[in-house]
């Protein structure tokens, strides 16, 4: 995260603490006037005070130091840590299979250097690589030797250790973590039973554990606004302690014990789903909530919130450049403070009439104690709960009631109302942190939140049931989590339809004129949208721009362009090509890094069958996205290199192919397939040359590139792979490889020869490169030897995909744009 990302969400966070104190300040005390603005003012600059002093603190801390000195020397050292959460997997970005990698926040107990031994307690970064690290817990202690450096800037720990050796376990973590990571393992075994996608799911909704969690899943849920499905939330502890609360009024436990139960369910919960800023978060509103059951006092959402955001600030000054902590704390604020007023204006009968039967008192909930992200029926004793403290009274007055009488929107049950005003409120709440984070806006999270919430209950209760059965019968274990896999498999097929809906994200200004930009809208429409005569002619122009955006726009800028021929998707740093067979089917060369990205493309051009995958050579950057072209699509067949380089890789590859029961050939020169439109021809590599040598291991892979050309009626494109000088000197020598379309090799990387480049005679230069990448790819000399030679260069970081069409009896190309 960047140091102004850093610094907005610190303001924000500060803002918000500050905004719901000076509220609860103003309802606290019924004054007017200076009094009233006297309140506030002490209030805001009390929160502020407060949170800026424990950060303060906190940067001195880490600042400052023996630690930060070393760091700041880059010295070498021997630790001993303390691991304060689970190791994380980081995703591999490099062309090549590496060792895992994996970062992890730990506590620095004593440091050794040649001269000096250090005890002390800092926290630090903790950056390893190997399998191993994958199964140590929480609290576990252990030796490390490596390198120590300055953190990233807006971290506040005070360095970053490099691990060089493997660890050296010192203690094994805490009884409460064993018991918790034993839990945690046991559902994951538990989750074996289920579909790929379902066992990545469900260990995260349950216990936040994402190990195992399919990516194009996750991008699903991002973009249809459920990412606060595939990690633990307060929502999953609410339920929880809704259940536990339950099971201990059917014991007959008295209000004090029932509250106990509560708490120590919460409290259970938190330790075996770590403590993630939303837990955290929604674990101090809850013991509040429980304190004021116990007690019987009235239960305020607004101070329940106010009261934890700031001892959370407090206590971890971190938590304020947390986007998960402010998006919990705006989805919370959004319905306690929005979610009321709402709802009433939905419902058939507004709250503060009498519809309960003479002679029968009115029943009162007490089954959550979270409201975040509550969109099926959890969330309505939550809401309940806290109206008070959103509205600043118990009953609807005359004049409201008489408002709610004029209002002649649409009538809902009143359970129907509180689950559409439950997300919507959560959504309206969020959108300003999301619009910082993404720069657009989702559409389609209301509905789909309405659609998947009924099934988050059900799953996290038989799910969590599961975790605590699999330790003692993991047969019924396995027994549970099938019932809670068809919960989050619909969970999955509304993510999977709400992001095939038009517009269901819309591209806005990132950043804080994004949010700007929304205020101004917001303030604009609102007043609109309150006059009768105005709204007709406001929903008249929204829905004519709506047809423009759904009928018009495809038809003057449609995406694929009719008769495409070729397409170089932008999948980031790395390849990805469809190459047209026909309607519906292409063939695939290459998949870039990424199976989301790679998916995505295939969906824009509506691929449902590829009859052909070719793998020029198995790097990382070329194959990792193979998952996102099996997605729901058929596979006929995979061609490989016949060149027996990258053992490793080249063996993962066929595993994956194998297990997925797709044939797979060696590609051969000469070999020719005609699909559709398309006819492509293997030139290289040739199995009789042997090994082709460059600079380095990489380079001799890269040097195995298939390597192939595509003809078309109109004209002809060579697909080169990541093949370097020496193998294109070799292809030089065998042919002469003239096309109008180059497909420049390796991403514009400097190993070009330039006799190759000129021989080809490509009118269109295509690289597939990253944005940002930290190969500096393009190189300078590739694009200007390209120019020289009167080659046009596209670019998929600077023109997103790269589409070849037919135009006037020729190619030409059509950028998608960014």
């Amino acid at each position: 995260m960047s140091c102004s990302a850093t610094t907005g969400i610190a303001v924000a966070s500060i803002a918000a603490v500050a905004a719901l104190t000076a509220a609860l300040a103003t309802r606290s005390r019924p004054t007017t006037g200076a009094g009233q603005w006297r309140n506030v003012a002490i209030a805001v600059l009390g929160c502020v005070a407060a949170v800026a002093a424990g950060v303060a603190l906190r940067v001195h801390a880490v600042s400052t130091g023996p630690v930060a000195d070393l760091a700041a020397n880059g010295a070498s050292i021997t630790a001993q840590i303390s691991l304060t959460d689970d190791p994380k997997i980081r995703p591999n970005k490099s062309g090549h299979f590496k060792l895992e990698r994996v970062v992890v926040p730990a506590t620095l107990e004593i440091v050794q250097t040649r001269s000096t031994r250090l005890a002390l307690q800092t926290p630090i970064t903790v950056f390893a690589g190997g399998p191993q690290w994958t199964a140590f817990l929480p609290s576990q202690r252990l030796e490390v030797t490596g390198r120590l450096a300055r953190p990233t800037p807006g971290e506040l720990t005070a360095a970053v250790l490099l691990v060089r050796s493997p660890p050296k376990v010192l203690a094994p973590p805490s009884w409460p973590q064993t018991v918790a990571g034993s839990l945690r393992a046991g559902l994951r075994h538990a989750a074996d039973a289920l579909p790929p996608d379902q066992r990545g799911l469900l260990p995260g909704l349950v216990v936040g554990d994402t190990s195992r969690m399919d990516p194009q899943v996750a991008a699903d849920l991002k973009e249809a606004g459920l990412s606060h499905l595939n990690a633990v939330s307060g929502a999953n502890l609410a339920i929880v302690a809704g259940a536990a609360l339950a099971l201990a009024r059917l014991a007959g436990l008295p209000l004090a014990p029932r509250a106990l139960v509560a708490a120590a369910s919460m409290i259970a919960f938190t330790v075996v789903a770590r403590p993630s800023p939303s837990v955290l978060r929604a674990l101090l509103m809850g013991l509040v909530a429980a304190i004021a059951l116990g007690t019987g006092r009235a239960k305020d959402g607004v101070t329940a919130l106010s009261a934890s955001v700031l001892l959370l600030l407090m206590f971890d000054p971190e938590l304020a450049r947390s986007y998960g902590f402010a998006l919990s704390v705006a989805a919370t604020a959004g319905i306690l403070l929005l979610a009321p007023n709402w709802r009433d204006r939905l419902a058939s009968t507004p709250e503060g009439q009498n519809t309960t039967p003479p002679g029968k008192k009115p029943e009162r909930s007490s089954a959550a104690v979270d409201p975040e992200h509550q969109p099926t029926a959890t969330a309505s004793p939550g809401v309940g709960r806290f109206r008070a403290a959103s509205s600043g009274e118990t009953s609807t007055g005359p004049a409201r009631l008489s408002a709610l009488r004029r209002w002649r929107g649409v009538r809902l049950p009143r359970w129907g109302a509180e689950a559409v005003a439950v997300p919507a409120a959560a959504q309206a709440a969020v959108t300003p942190v999301l619009l910082l984070m993404s720069g657009q806006l989702t559409l389609v999270a209301v509905p789909a939140n309405l659609l998947a919430g009924p099934a988050v209950a059900p799953a996290t209760l038989l799910g969590f049931l599961a975790a605590l059965v699999a330790p003692i019968s993991p047969e019924a274990a396995q027994l549970l989590v099938i019932p809670a896999g068809y919960a989050v498999g619909w969970i999955i097929m509304v993510a999977h339809w709400a992001v095939n809906v038009p517009l269901a994200t819309v591209p806005w200004p990132g950043g804080l004129a994004g949010v700007g930009l929304l205020a101004v809208a917001v303030g604009l429409a609102v007043p609109v949208l309150r006059r009768r005569a105005w709204r007709a002619v406001a929903l008249t122009m929204a829905g004519a721009a709506l047809v423009a955006l759904l009928v018009v726009r495809p038809i003057a800028s449609p995406w694929p362009p009719r008769g495409w021929l070729m397409v170089v998707c932008d999948v980031g740093q790395g390849d990805g090509l469809v190459v047209a067979a026909g309607p519906g089917r292409a063939v695939v060369v290459d998949t870039g890094p990424d199976p989301v990205a790679m998916d995505r493309c295939l969906r824009r051009l509506g691929i449902r069958d590829v009859p052909l995958l070719v793998l020029s050579h198995p790097h990382a950057d070329h194959v990792n996205g193979l998952p996102g072209v099996f997605r729901d699509r058929r596979v006929g067949a995979a061609v490989v290199s016949p060149d027996h380089v990258a053992p490793q890789e080249a063996a993962r590859v066929s595993a994956d192919l194998s297990r997925r029961r797709t044939p797979e050939w060696q590609a051969t020169p000469g070999t020719r397939w005609r699909f559709g439109p398309s006819e492509i021809t293997v030139l290289a590599p040739d199995p009789a040359l042997g090994e082709i040598g460059g600079q380095g291991e990489g380079s001799v892979v890269n040097n195995s590139s298939v390597v192939l050309l595509v003809r078309w009626q109109v004209g002809s494109a060579l697909l080169s792979g990541d093949m370097e000088t020496e193998a294109q000197e070799e292809l030089l020598r065998r042919f002469s490889p003239r096309a109008d379309i180059l497909k420049v090799p390796h991403h514009g990387s400097p190993r070009q020869d330039s006799a190759f480049l000129a021989a080809v005679g490509a009118r269109a230069a295509l690289i597939s490169v990253g944005a940002g990448n930290d190969y500096g790819h393009p190189a300078p000399s590739t694009l200007a030897n390209l120019h020289q030679l009167g080659a046009r260069v596209y670019r998929t970081d600077r023109s997103g995909d790269l589409a070849v069409v037919a135009r006037e009896g020729g190619l030409a190309v059509i950028p998608r744009g960014p």
